[in-house]
């Protein structure tokens, strides 16, 4: 199966490289599930159904969210009648929606798809480990489903990496999301797991984490909040991570970066090229 996940979408600059890029990309590289972390997709902050709409239509079969999963207020109605959008399962009990999502790939593969957030520098949530075991328990890989994708939106490192080897052997991809800055140590764990720190982000790197420059080097240097942030505008680039598994046991078999458009040195899967 051929897997492609990118990372968060910021703002208009990130929806447009996503929906200009993603359907060639499914063409070219016959991919069988694209899942994509929407949750900076409107303006920066949450996402909207007719956001959630365009990206399926461009091509990927789940998307997942974060911290601003809900900044949206239309978000808690639409995300009960949206199967495809994944928020993070470690949110408090009664939340709307769902923290895990078993979508069916573009070959007919069953994909379990995961969100968990981090809690460490990030809001008090319910213990994500406790969270991924619930959910892995009930999912055997290569035996229920076909493949486990799992987005650990968190800030730190540790965290990450944490959860990763935590799930090493019962998903096939972990990758972090949140900081928006591709990291270089994707891999393939001990145990079959594809891995990677930070996916990176889908929108304008001429920025600070997708937003115009102005006002975080405002708050930087005064420490006085003058403007809301607003998405960095010009060219963006599209990033995340390619994964090819075995049919037969769900693991990974090849990993790489993926960094297409303008702002960093493009990256491509060479065994999809």
């Amino acid at each position: 199966m051929r897997i492609l996940f990118l990372g968060d979408v910021v703002g208009r600059p990130g929806r447009e490289c996503v929906t200009s890029l993603l359907p060639g990309l499914v063409a070219r590289w016959s991919l069988d599930l694209v899942v994509v972390n929407g949750e900076n997709a409107a303006g920066g902050f949450g996402i909207t159904e007719a956001i959630y709409e365009d990206l399926l239509a461009a091509g990927a079969d789940a998307i997942t969210l974060g911290n601003h999963a809900f900044d949206q207020r239309e978000a808690l109605v639409f995300i009960e009648r949206a199967p495809a959008l994944v928020r993070p399962m470690n949110y408090p009990p009664g939340t709307p929606g769902r923290g895990a999502a078993i979508v069916e790939a573009k070959n007919g593969a069953r994909v379990l798809v995961l969100n968990v957030m981090g809690r460490v520098f990030m809001d008090p949530l319910d213990d994500p480990f406790a969270s991924l075991d619930r959910a892995l328990d009930g999912a055997a890989l290569g035996h229920v489903v076909d493949a486990v994708v799992v987005d650990v939106h968190a800030e730190t490192t540790s965290e990450k990496q944490a959860i990763g080897h935590y799930c090493d052997g019962r998903a096939t991809l972990v990758v972090g999301t949140h900081t928006h800055v591709p990291t270089a140590d994707y891999r393939i764990l001990a145990g079959g797991t594809a891995y990677m720190t930070d996916a990176g982000m889908c929108g304008a790197y001429d920025g600070v984490i997708g937003m115009d420059k102005e006002e975080p080097l405002r708050r930087f240097t005064r420490k006085l909040a003058s403007a809301r942030f607003e998405p960095a505008a010009g060219p963006a680039t599209l990033s995340g991570v390619a994964v090819e598994t075995d049919d037969r046991t769900g693991l990974a078999r090849r990993v790489a970066a993926v960094r297409l458009g303008a702002g960093l040195e493009e990256a491509r899967p060479a065994f999809w090229e």
